[in-house]
């Protein structure tokens, strides 16, 4: 599996903090995680990195890959609200419906940097019943989006999803979602100028484009409405 680290500076023990034990926990197994991986961090990395005895994991997480599944639990959970919430925010238009979508999963990618790339790396490294868990979830994404492809094929708002008689709706959302999984490696807005809100656009014109929509299709959300999120 190839590791790719984020630009995120080392963790230092916290300071005093009202943050709540379990909160501070996952806070710093996201920075550990992402930049250095789930195997090589210890419960003791953890630990001083947000300032507490290395016996305060063990009130909250059974173990580490229970605070690792617990932290990606909780990270798609938040993703699926996001796309539903986006989803329901617009008509019944498939293109409207795609850029909202893959704005939305865009805009989670650049916000959430460090929480996408330990949920979408580091997951492998659960046990069976809890890769499940998370694939399911991945799974439920991925389908968002197969669904508007295949209701905007069927509408002709999208080009033939066929090819050679096999269906590319799979392939073609699963291309959609790992080009937008990816800004999460790279997105930095404070050393590459670019706002997440421009990010996440083009990366859902980029998406109408590859389906053969007109990008400017779908605007369903002014910069004011956004600011107000």
């Amino acid at each position: 599996m190839v590791r790719r680290t984020s630009r995120r500076p080392a963790a230092r023990p916290s300071e005093p903090r009202d943050t709540p034990p379990a909160e501070a926990i996952e806070a710093a197994a996201f920075d550990l995680f992402a930049r250095q991986g789930f195997q090589v961090t210890t419960v003791r990395d953890i630990m001083h990195a947000c300032g507490l005895t290395q016996g305060a994991l063990y009130n909250h997480f059974s173990s580490k890959e229970e605070l690792l599944a617990t932290i990606i639990r909780s990270t798609q959970a938040a993703l699926e609200r996001d796309l539903a919430a986006a989803l329901g925010g617009v008509g019944d238009d498939p293109a409207a419906q795609l850029f909202a979508v893959v704005r939305a999963y865009t805009l989670r990618h650049t916000r959430k940097r460090v929480e996408a790339v330990v949920a979408n790396r580091e997951w492998e490294w659960l046990d069976a019943p809890r890769r499940q868990e998370i694939r399911a979830s991945r799974r439920r994404v991925r389908e968002v989006v197969m669904r508007i492809l295949e209701r905007g094929h069927a509408a002709g708002a999208f080009r033939a999803l066929r090819r050679d008689g096999r269906d590319d709706v799979k392939i073609v959302a699963m291309a959609i979602l790992n080009q937008c999984t990816d800004v999460a490696y790279w997105f930095n807005a404070a050393h590459d100028g670019w706002r997440a809100e421009d990010v996440a656009d083009l990366h859902a014109d980029l998406a109408l484009r590859s389906v053969g929509a007109a990008p400017a299709a779908a605007r369903p959300r002014t910069d004011d409405a956004l600011a107000a999120e």
